[in-house]
């Protein structure tokens, strides 16, 4: 994908009305000038989420998120920057041009894939008219799906369908409408055997699967036949569109509910997805009847850090699950299980409760995975003295796939506790199963980590923590007022200069260039340099407008914040420092001034700590000695001079 170009990129946002696009996923309510409604990213009652049409941002107090439109859509949809600016053009019919013309390859490849996915929509609505509105679809794939107790709005959802039994009745269709069968045949929906062209899901009810935005990627077909030399499922072959091991059935219908309640819940085929769906619990995906991929797993992170499996009472399926957990463990994921009763699944299960009982199912026979593979493997011999170190030493490698220590540490002492032997023990297969891992190749800078004591700070570093605390404070309220104040015009008296004049922007770069002042903060330092690099290059005073239109949404989530402040004061600037001004806008210039020089001493503070700290290592060569003590001299000058431009009285 190419870069979109920057005025697009403006002409984009400056079109987006935030209300409009917000309002696609979250019903909102009118609170004075704002909007208000319930927060797409967690489950509250009371309304906290809060829209600006005015200011063109939102906020959701409950998480702490904020930004544009731009920022909203990556992340309640997960989308890339470029993802959301598409989605956003779209919406508003703005033509994205790219920005070089692609070569004939790429183009061929564009059109392909394009293609492909503009046949599967044609059959998706293909299958689906022959399910409801055929006599053959509705005899023999409707009632099939209404046996299993799916109500027209789940298979109009789901977009449910049924491929004729007729032999060629959708490709003769599909070549009918100018479809290409060369493409109808690389995507799996017709085959050519000894000169006779044919329907590959002939007879079979229809799954569209779908991809995170919701474009159709591929199908399962499932046989109503009881004949067991057919098979019972049929899924599309993999092509440039579709490969089954990167795919979640079901995540473009639950993505929304998985980032709202921070849990993805795992089953195994179609049909348990949509049940549950039905029954109310949406936050649930399917592997689609294959073992748990890592890019499977991968795409789950992208959305929660918790999944939980639910699993059958089948147990070979459950052992030839483990791999699964395995993998889960090793992408840094929590893992959790939940076992259904003898002969329910997910599918049937969901049937027979309420959305409060099968929730309150779930919620209370959630079992760690040390638990449950120690469980279920302790029940195959666990008295033998062998089998049983054999499982330990099992659950032990499960363990040792876990990135984060802290997390292992936990598990290593539930382990121990569980089986009564030693924590020591369980640690020591642990290392060494770390250390086996890394002389694979995988460098794992925590196994280093854990063999080394730490080593407390020396005191002189513990103040100079605290002076860099202070000067993070100050390069805040800084920015803050670039953000919020930047383009105002000051006017002031000079002694001996009469009236002067300039902005806010231009007033702070001059100070700061002047003595050479930076930004330790990186997210500051990178704010700051765009309001310098407008002044002193592009002959531009940046508004708050621009920051919250840039590609990096640290800084457009650090903007929103700042533009969703009600109160003009900041808590430290009066609580802390006791600095109290008739308001900011009132008395702006000496506001700006006071945190130009509160800056400068904070800044100055941290040097002579950082100076203190190197004398008082006592490594210093003579030259550097007397270097060291010359500049901390000067500096301790500077710091009274300032001091006493503040009001402050330093003691000494």
């Amino acid at each position: 994908m190419s870069k979109i170009p920057p005025h697009i990129v403006d002409q984009i946002l400056q079109t987006a009305r935030i209300e409009e696009v917000i309002g696609e996923f979250v019903q909102l309510k009118r609170a004075g000038s704002n909007l208000k409604g319930l927060s797409p990213f967690t489950d509250e009652k009371t309304p906290s989420f809060v829209v600006s049409p005015a200011k063109q941002i939102f906020k959701c107090f409950s998480t702490g998120k904020g930004g544009n439109a731009a920022s909203f859509l990556m992340e309640k949809e997960h989308f890339s920057y470029p993802e959301a600016l598409r989605w956003l053009a779209k919406r508003y019919n703005i033509e994205v041009p790219e920005e070089r013309e692609a070569t004939a390859e790429e183009l061929a490849a564009l059109n392909e894939r394009e293609s492909f996915m503009i046949i599967n929509e044609f059959a998706k609505n293909t299958f689906a008219e022959m399910l409801l509105h055929s006599q053959e679809g509705k005899a023999i794939g409707l009632s099939y799906f209404e046996e299993r107790g799916f109500n027209k709005a789940t298979i109009e959802k789901f977009q449910l369908g049924y491929c004729l039994n007729t032999g060629a009745a959708f490709t003769e269709l599909a070549l009918a409408k100018g479809y290409n069968q060369e493409y109808l045949e690389a995507i799996g929906l017709t085959k050519t055997k000894d000169e006779r062209t044919f329907d590959f899901f002939k007879g079979r009810v229809m799954f569209p699967i779908h991809s995170v935005s919701g474009r159709v990627l591929g199908f399962g077909g499932r046989t109503l036949l009881a004949d067991k030399k057919i098979a019972k499922y049929f899924n599309s072959p993999e092509s440039s569109i579709y490969n089954k091991s990167e795919i979640l059935y079901g995540l473009f219908f639950a993505k929304g509910d998985i980032v709202k309640y921070d849990e993805c819940l795992l089953c195994e085929g179609y049909t348990d997805v949509i049940s549950m769906h039905q029954a109310g619990i949406q936050n649930v995906v399917s592997s689609s009847g294959t073992s748990l991929t890592k890019e499977q797993v991968k795409l789950v992170s992208r959305y929660t850090k918790n999944l939980t499996i639910l699993y059958d009472g089948d147990a070979a399926g459950i052992k030839a699950s483990f791999r699964g957990i395995d993998l889960i463990l090793e992408e840094g994921l929590n893992v959790k299980v939940v076992l259904f009763p003898d002969g329910e699944d997910p599918d049937s299960f969901s049937k027979t409760r309420s959305t409060a009982e099968l929730t309150s199912y779930i919620t209370e026979h959630k079992q760690d995975f040390i638990s449950f593979k120690a469980g279920i493997l302790l029940a195959d011999g666990g008295n033998d003295p062998i089998l049983r170190a054999g499982l330990i030493k099992d659950i032990v490698h499960s363990v040792s796939l876990i990135p984060d220590q802290i997390t292992r540490s936990v598990y290593v002492q539930q382990l121990a506790q569980q089986f009564d032997i030693s924590e020591s023990i369980v640690q020591s297969e642990l290392l060494q199963l770390r250390k086996a891992t890394i002389s694979k190749g995988y460098q794992d800078p925590s196994f280093e980590a854990i063999q080394l004591p730490k080593v407390p700070a020396p005191q002189s570093l513990q103040a100079n923590d605290a002076a860099q605390t202070e000067l993070h404070i100050f390069e805040a309220e800084l920015i803050r007022i670039l953000i919020k104040y930047g383009t105002r015009a000051l006017i002031w008296q000079e002694p001996g200069h009469g009236e002067r004049q300039t902005s806010v922007i231009e007033l702070i770069i001059h100070e700061l260039q002047k003595d050479e002042i930076h930004f330790e903060n990186s997210l500051f330092a990178t704010i700051y340099s765009i309001f310098e690099n407008g002044v002193t290059h592009e002959n531009t005073l940046y508004e708050a407008t621009y920051f919250l239109r840039h590609e990096h949404q640290e800084i457009v989530q650090f903007v929103a914040d700042i533009a969703a402040q009600e109160t003009e004061l900041s808590h430290n600037w009066v609580s802390r420092y006791k600095i109290q001004t008739k308001s900011e806008s009132d008395d702006l210039y000496q506001t700006v001034v006071q945190v130009i020089y509160r800056l400068k001493l904070a800044f100055v503070e941290n040097k002579i700590s950082t100076i203190r700290h190197e004398l008082s290592q006592d490594q210093l060569k003579n030259e550097d000695l007397l270097l060291a003590l010359s500049e901390l001299v000067s500096l301790e000058k500077v710091k009274m001079l300032l001091s006493e431009q503040i009001g402050i009285t330093v003691i000494r």
